[in-house]
Formats: structure tokens, C-alpha cells, sequence
């Protein structure tokens, strides 16, 4: 899969996932006021061009607005969204095809068709309007490597559009994900029409989007827009599952502000972490919503040419073993966030065969152990050939991060005598480009999955994918988790195992990676909401079955 600025957040983006409520009016509100459900996000909305590069809050207004031939129920299950059924494939698994509905409709009232997913994707992968999130095309739809590469025309991608409501994909390979990735924004549709009309606008604000999704967008001026407004779309084909006309969403990214509009009755939802967390987890308006977003720390091994000590495998070890991560999980976070013994995140996938969940079968990984901490330090500094081990942890320089930083400076330097780490934080933008570089020993990575696999956890470790930035190379590792994505992709069984084997080489055999904690999204939210829609993968939310009493 592809790896955006998703991969490379800093535990900063933790907070973009979190949606708080706050309204725009004042406490004397007239009736019909009462009745509105007022939002609040933690950053602006950056663009609604799902061909576009995106961020959490964009991935969250896009799925308000528009919607894939595939979609999630409130179960996380797929359904059929402009789809009218699930789609028919071939025995090798590398031909779709799907039929569309004819009720399901732009906002200008025009039907949508097979043809506005062919525009899209086509604009998806043409190295003139491609985002980086084209790789996921260029991992399954025929010949978009090619075109990407400008080596082939656009015209020559594996989809085609037999009729208006009838859309024929091919695929270079059989993706047992594939279905995930259409209920995903880049695989949304587009209007051919509308968008060259806009031209370099479409996309920009509302004013210049054509809307196919359970909300129209109103109000949204810009990406520097601080409010917007999601109204109920009267031209979408399942308008009768819509029950709120609109949701005002105004940027606070305060958590302290977002607290106090909730207790004075401003605000339906405010995001909690912290202190906040646990001044109000038992409160009966407190939620915990559940998360496969993992935070881990990344070992670079090589560093301006040169081996770092994170090259060695015995304090890559002692390092795991040195975090007590209950403690980090309750006693900094508080937000209900629990450690992380592994790559692969609790309730995300399970067997095929058995339905055990993935962690179920793959077990704990590097627990918390000082004394076998210890013994790996002592194995590390002999083979070293030094008493003393300074390394430097970066990451952003959000307040979080800094609170999590001191945590594991204290749990390293208390828990490994000899061992020194140096905090280094700065914006976001700068810590990003330091690690995609590769010049840190320690960094602060979180990875939320764009699509219902194992594939898009295991394969950020691969040694030959351009965001590994941790110089981790494993041949054992790479030869199992490109067998899921060639030899093993029809083999479900065989296919599960070779990922389950493939963490155990990246942890217990290599321990490449610092887990962390597996983040959980707390908030206090009005009892009167309800239907508030948490995926575990793709888009952060969905809005369409939220609810307000009126009582």
C-alpha cells in the first residue's frame, strides 16, 4: 500500500483523529438551534479533491460528501454504496465486475456512472494530477504503474465503463483487500464535467464540489476556513437513513476550549487525553471509542552512512524490554489507550479460518522485562565495546509528544544504566523530513490502516519500499510478506500464517520496532447523539446514521 503523511505522523496525529462538537451560537439559542449538532475538528480542512494529496480532517469531510461503489455499515462490514451489489469476480480473482444503481445521484441531480469512476481513477494515476496515494493503484489495477511511470497513456488503465452503470476492473494481480480499497476516497467518483469546468478550483471550497455522499458541504470558503457546515444531500439515493438536516463544524484545536463549550452546553462532543481523561472517565457521557491506530517507536540502524547503535540487535532488544507501557497507558495517557505487544492492532482482522483475532493468534511480543532488558544491555555494551549509549529521540513538538518523551527518556535512563537519550522536538513538518531522511536514532511514528489487511501494517517494513526509513533489512522478513501479495494472495490460510510468522521475525527475532500503545479515542459526548459511526480503517468517522433526540 501507500504510505502518505499517515506513516510518517508523530503521535501530533493522534489528535487529528479525535472529533469534538462546539457550536457557533451562543447559549440562547431558539428552538430550532437546540435541535442542530454542532462539531468541532482539531485542524482545517484541507482540500475535498479525493484526487488530492489528504489529512484526517479531509479524509473525514470526504466521506461525508461522497461515497465509493463500496461502503461501510455500522459493523465495519462492506456494502454496496453506488455499487447495487457486491461485484462479480473471476476465478483468478483479478477480474471485477460491478453493476452500478441508477437512483444514486450527484447533488446537481445527474446520475452518477460507471464513467465517473473511470475519469477519477485515470486522474488517480496520470503523473499530471496523481497524489501519492496513487501506489494504491499502481498495487492493483492493471498497467497504473506504467501510466504513472508516463510509460503508457491513461486510456490504457484497467478499468472501463461497458455501459453507464456498468464498470469493468482489471486488476495486474489478485488483491485480497480489493474490495476494502473501493470503499477508500481515491477510489471515489468524479464528474468529468464539473471538474474541468472548475478547473484548478475544483475541490478549493464548497462552492466548486459536486457532492454524491449523505451531506452536501456549505460554508466551507477554503482550507484556511475555520467552520463549515455538512447539510443533508436531498439528491443522494439513501436519504431516508439521513436523519439531521446539518452538522456545523467549527476548528478548536484546544482541548482545553472544546472541554469548556461541552460543560456549557456549546458543544455535543469534546475530545479528551490526559488529565481531562481521567478527571472524567466516570462520568456516564464519557465514551471510548475503539482505534487500530498503533504508535511505535522506529530504530534507524544507519544514520549519515553510517551504523547506528540501534544497529545492534541485543539494544534494540534491551530497548523494547526497558517501557513499561501500562504505565505509560495509564498513568500519561489516561484516554483508555492500552500497550501494544505487536505490528498488528487488537479487533482489526481476523483468521479466515477460525475468526481468532490477529493478535490472538500472533500472541505478546517484547514485553516489559528489566531484568531481560538488562541482560541484553549487557550483551549490547560488549559487543559495542563501550559503557556508555547516547541516542537521540525525535519527534514533533506538540505538548503530548513532549509528556510522552519524558516518559521514555525516565523508563530508558532509569531501566538501562549507561544508556543517555536526548529529546529533540520541532514542528511537525521538520521532524517528518528528518525522518524520512533517516537522520534520528529514535522516532515517534503512528499508523492508522487505509484498508482492511495485514498487508497495510507489514509491508512499512519491507526493505525495498521508499518509506522504510529505518534502514530494517530482513530478507526472511520480505520474503514472507511479499508472498501474501504474490504466491500466497489466493491462499487465505497459508496467507495468515506467513503474516503471523512474519511479526514474530520482526520482533522477537529482530526487534525492529518499539510498540508502543494501541490508541483508543475518548470523549465526553451529549446523550441526546448517538450514531456517531468509528471505522477502524479508512476514514476516521462516518455521519450518515447520527441521531438527535428530541427530548
Amino acid at each position: 500500500m501507500h504510505f502518505t503523511k499517515k506513516a510518517f505522523a508523530t503521535v501530533s496525529l493522534v489528535s487529528v483523529l479525535f472529533l469534538a462538537a462546539c457550536g457557533g451560537n451562543t447559549s440562547k439559542t431558539n428552538e430550532k438551534a437546540s435541535e442542530q449538532i454542532n462539531f468541532l475538528e482539531t485542524g482545517e480542512l484541507l482540500t475535498l479533491n479525493t484526487t488530492a494529496e489528504e489529512d484526517f480532517v479531509s479524509f473525514t469531510a470526504q466521506n461525508q460528501v461522497f461515497e465509493g461503489l463500496y461502503t461501510l455499515d455500522k459493523k465495519d462490514t462492506f456494502v454496496p454504496g453506488v455499487a447495487a451489489s457486491m461485484p462479480v469476480i473471476s476465478k483468478d480473482q483479478t477480474e471485477y465486475t460491478i453493476k452500478l444503481r441508477d437512483n444514486a445521484k450527484w447533488s446537481d441531480g445527474s446520475q452518477v456512472t460507471a464513467d465517473d469512476f473511470v475519469y477519477a481513477w485515470r486522474r488517480v494515476v496520470d503523473p499530471k494530477t496523481a497524489p501519492s496515494y496513487a501506489a494504491l493503484f499502481k498495487d492493483s489495477i492493471k498497467n497504473a504503474t506504467e501510466i504513472h511511470e508516463g510509460k503508457l497513456p491513461v486510456s490504457e488503465l484497467g478499468v472501463t465503463a461497458p455501459d453507464k452503470e456498468t464498470l469493468k476492473i482489471t486488476l495486474k494481480k489478485p488483491v485480497p483487500y480489493f474490495i476494502s480499497l473501493l470503499s477508500f476516497e481515491t477510489f471515489f467518483p468524479q464528474k468529468q464535467a464539473f471538474v474541468e469546468k472548475q478547473g484548478d478550483k475544483y475541490g478549493t471550497d464548497a462552492a466548486h464540489t459536486l457532492y454524491n455522499g449523505p451531506f452536501i458541504m456549505k460554508d466551507w470558503e477554503g482550507n484556511t476556513a475555520k467552520k463549515w457546515t455538512y447539510a443533508k444531500n436531498n439528491e443522494y439515493w439513501d436519504k431516508k437513513q439521513v436523519t439531521v438536516d446539518e452538522i456545523s463544524v467549527q476548528v478548536a484545536k484546544d482541548i482545553n476550549a472544546g472541554v469548556n463549550l461541552y460543560t456549557t452546553k456549546e458543544a455535543d462532543r469534546a475530545p479528551l487525553s490526559g488529565e481531562y481523561a481521567k478527571q472524567y472517565k466516570d462520568r456516564s457521557d464519557f465514551l471510548t471509542e475503539k482505534d487500530a491506530l498503533v504508535s511505535y517507536l522506529r530504530l534507524n540502524q544507519k544514520r549519515d552512512g553510517k551504523a547506528t547503535p540501534l544497529a545492534n540487535n541485543a539494544l534494540r532488544h534491551a530497548l523494547n524490554l526497558a517501557v513499561d507501557k501500562n504505565a505509560l497507558t495509564t498513568e500519561i495517557l489516561g484516554d483508555g489507550s492500552f500497550p501494544a505487544n505487536g505490528l498488528l492492532p487488537k479487533d482489526f482482522v481476523q483468521n479466515p479460518e477460525t475468526g481468532a483475532d490477529f493478535r490472538t493468534d500472533s500472541g505478546d511480543h517484547l514485553t516489559f522485562n528489566k531484568v531481560e532488558a538488562s541482560k541484553y544491555l549487557t550483551q549490547a555494551k560488549k559487543e559495542l565495546g563501550t559503557d556508555t549509549i547516547t541516542l537521540e529521540l525525535l519527534g514533533d513538538d506538540q505538548d503530548t509528544t513532549k509528556t510522552i518523551f519524558t516518559f521514555l527518556k525516565d523508563q530508558f535512563e532509569k531501566n538501562l544504566p549507561g544508556v543517555t537519550i536526548n529529546i529533540k522536538t520541532m514542528p511537525a513538518k521538520s521532524a517528518t523530513e528528518l525522518t524520512r531522511t533517516s537522520n534520528y536514532d529514535l522516532s515517534l511514528a503512528a499508523w492508522m490502516p487505509d484498508f482492511k489487511d495485514p498487508w497495510t501494517y507489514s509491508s512499512l517494513f519491507l526493505s525495498d519500499y521508499y518509506n522504510n526509513s529505518m534502514n530494517y533489512n530482513s530478507p526472511k522478513y520480505d520474503q514472507l510478506v511479499k508472498s501474501t501479495d504474490t504466491t500466497l494472495a489466493t491462499e487465505p490460510i497459508a496467507r495468515w500464517n506467513a503474516f503471523v510468522d512474519s511479526e514474530k521475525i520482526l520482533l522477537d527475532d529482530d526487534a525492529a520496532i518499539l510498540p508502543l500503545y494501541q490508541h483508543q479515542t475518548a470523549v465526553l459526548q451529549n446523550p441526546k447523539v448517538t450514531g456517531v459511526q468509528k471505522h477502524a480503517f479508512g476514514s476516521p468517522y462516518s455521519y450518515k446514521f447520527i441521531e438527535m433526540a428530541k427530548n
